[in-house]
């Protein structure tokens, strides 16, 4: 009998074990290893990349010393191109883990990360409440839930595509708004799609979803990472869906907009209130009117596009799943509005996933000033919509040639796999002769050449080129469940042995020597002594000198500032100037004028007094 009970025992905690490792273990192992790859693995080998991601990392580092979480500053100026959150978050990660590239870009890589996991946590909650495979087709596969392919595909798409990586990789805000939108409308979609016992249960005493709950806490968290385009997307995606779908005064009594509208202003207006009282109508001029009103109705810092310009950032961002979202898209028929208001809530995530994208493609190809990252929070929509269709895939694989009603998405579902096949071996041909036509940057004359001596392009075009012969080939085959496994392992295989290591290239010879430099000024630098570029304007050089630097085009305007008064009067009586050698020549001065410190690449780095640039010739400085 105690053998019994001890095998009974013995059994019972195996089944627990087992249990506990399918349910927990398992998905946090998985989900953590898309994570690790796609966003954390040399997260913080490379250094700031000039132009914008140094301005965040100094504005943040600021705050860090200064204790002032209101005003952001960047170079002793206020910075008020973007609100507090993404700054706030990194000062927190400054103090977790130094300040470093790695407390910089932590918060952008977790943000998605996070994003990763909600996406696989909605197609989860999609498949557990909708009979995805009916029991009496017997050509379908019944697998566990954990172990459907919906929600790890979904993953996948979402964390392995060009725009998330490298906005996940970069310490500015562009990921964090990302996030928070997508997080706002993945919350909103989960307390909208609540199954129809619970919110039967709930008719005699209506209470607010906790879902739409972390809606407006998402929401206001979006309008803090970026400002009032954090709200103005999620209610533009979720006005157009409702109104589309003629039940918005319904969708409207369930959300508690009352209450909901407290959450927000609790959480957002805090900020906003004390940065204007400080700074009055300063900073409503930058922020509101410049960096959004402005850039919707104007081009922004020459940041003009033709308007299919988002048509060419969707296919070449979302590579290689974007050749499936014509078709993905198709198959959302959302011009059938009567059978889109009959389904269940939970069968509409594919028209919400539509207008998810629609919505944001239509509001900034609208918009006049045009950036890649202002595309990203489309990425979530586009992941859902070809996890989405490859489930049918899945599920049909068996069926793809057979009934002549299906004859049309057949083809369509075909020409994609051709499309897909085009796209991949593009990429291997622009690769192998991408050589030809990188441009002579003249801040890295010779990376042009290391690029083609490491062989990067080499493995790079292999590695799509083979792609593309495997989809071929599984596809003559009929086998289309593998050509997703084939575009994984491709695009995986090209961030670990391509991407990254020209990324470590790319660092090494164009922001490597200014680090260098950086920690020369930091030790060579006496008590308040100023810090001069020419012709460059490189923001790094703030963040790892720790101090203040001025920024001129021209040498003359350079020499000029020196001159002034107010700079000869201050001590010390020299001034340390980063340029490129032809720079300093064009300033007047003779070698034995000046002390060379360092060079680097193509900087130089001097120590000048004074006096000799007070005694300079002016009539012999050029002039622009």
């Amino acid at each position: 009998m105690k053998q019994q009970s001890k095998r009974g025992i013995t059994s019972e905690f195996q089944f627990q074990f087992k249990r506990l490792f399918l349910t927990a273990i398992l998905p946090i192992f998985g989900l953590g290893l898309i994570g690790w790859i796609a966003f954390f693995w040399s997260l913080g080998k490379t250094g700031l990349v000039d132009e914008t991601e140094p301005l965040f990392a100094e504005a943040a580092r600021q705050m860090l010393i200064t204790g002032d979480w209101i005003t952001p500053y960047f170079n002793e100026v206020p910075r008020f191109d973007k609100p507090p959150l993404i700054y706030w978050l990194m000062v927190i990660a400054y103090q977790i883990v130094g300040v470093n590239e790695w407390g910089v870009r932590l918060p952008s890589a977790i943000a998605a990360f996070f994003l990763t996991v909600f996406c696989f946590y909605i197609l989860l909650f999609y498949v557990k409440n909708i009979k995805i495979n009916p029991q009496n087709s017997p050509t379908l596969i019944q697998p566990k839930i954990l172990f459907h392919p919906l929600p790890w595909t979904g993953a996948a798409f979402i964390a392995f595509n060009p725009e998330m990586i490298t906005w996940a990789r970069i310490g500015v805000s562009d990921m964090l708004l990302n996030a928070c939108i997508g997080s706002a409308l993945f919350a909103f979609f989960r307390g909208y799609a609540e199954p129809q016992s619970i919110k039967s249960n709930q008719q005699s005493n209506p209470r607010i979803s906790p879902w739409y709950l972390a809606f407006y806490i998402f929401l206001a968290l979006a309008v803090l990472t970026k400002g009032p385009i954090g709200c103005i997307l999620p209610l533009f995606i979720i006005g157009s869906f409702t109104l589309y779908l003629g039940n918005s005064q319904k969708v409207l009594r369930e959300i508690h907009p009352f209450l909901g509208s407290i959450i927000f202003f609790v959480i957002v207006l805090p900020w906003y209130i004390l940065v204007t009282s400080k700074h009055g109508f300063t900073y409503l001029n930058a922020f509101f009117g410049y960096h959004n009103f402005q850039r919707f109705t104007q081009v922004v810092n020459h940041h003009a596009a033709p308007w299919y310009f988002y048509f060419i950032v969707v296919l070449i961002g979302f590579l290689p799943w974007s050749a499936y979202l014509p078709v993905a898209i198709f198959r959302t028929h959302f011009w059938q509005r009567k059978y889109w208001q009959t389904r269940p809530r939970i069968k509409q995530l594919k028209l919400f996933s539509f207008f998810w994208f629609g919505c944001i493609f239509l509001f900034f190809t609208i918009s006049v000033t045009k950036l890649p990252s202002y595309i990203l929070p489309l990425i979530p929509a586009s992941a859902l919509l070809n996890a989405l269709f490859w489930n049918d895939v899945f599920k049909y694989k068996k069926r793809l040639t057979i009934a002549s009603k299906r004859r049309i998405k057949n083809r369509l579902i075909h020409l994609s796999f051709g499309l897909n096949v085009v796209c991949v071996a593009g990429i291997s041909i622009l690769i192998l002769w991408s050589y030809h036509w990188i441009g002579d940057d003249p801040e890295i004359p010779d990376f042009r050449e290391q690029l083609q001596t490491s062989g990067l392009l080499e493995y790079s075009a292999l590695i799509w080129m083979m792609t593309a012969i495997l989809i071929l080939f599984f596809w003559w085959k009929k086998q289309p469940q593998r050509i997703i496994t084939v575009n994984l392992i491709g695009f995986v295989a090209f961030l670990i042995f391509a991407i990254i290591p020209a990324n470590q290239l790319f660092d090494l010879h164009r922001q490597h020597p200014l680090r260098q430099l950086a920690e020369t000024v930091r030790i060579e630098r006496v008590f308040q002594e100023k810090l001069v570029m020419i012709g460059f304007k490189k923001p790094s050089l703030v963040f790892y000198t720790q101090n203040p630097v001025q920024y001129f085009q021209y040498s003359s305007d350079a020499v000029d500032y020196l001159r002034t008064p107010s700079i000869q009067k201050t001590q010390p009586d020299t001034i340390l100037i980063l340029a490129a050698p032809q720079e300093i020549l064009k300033t007047g001065l003779q070698v034995p004028q000046y002390q060379q410190l360092d060079q680097e690449g193509i900087y130089q780095l001097i120590r000048v007094s004074k006096l000799a640039l007070l005694n300079l010739d002016s009539n012999q400085l050029p002039r622009y």
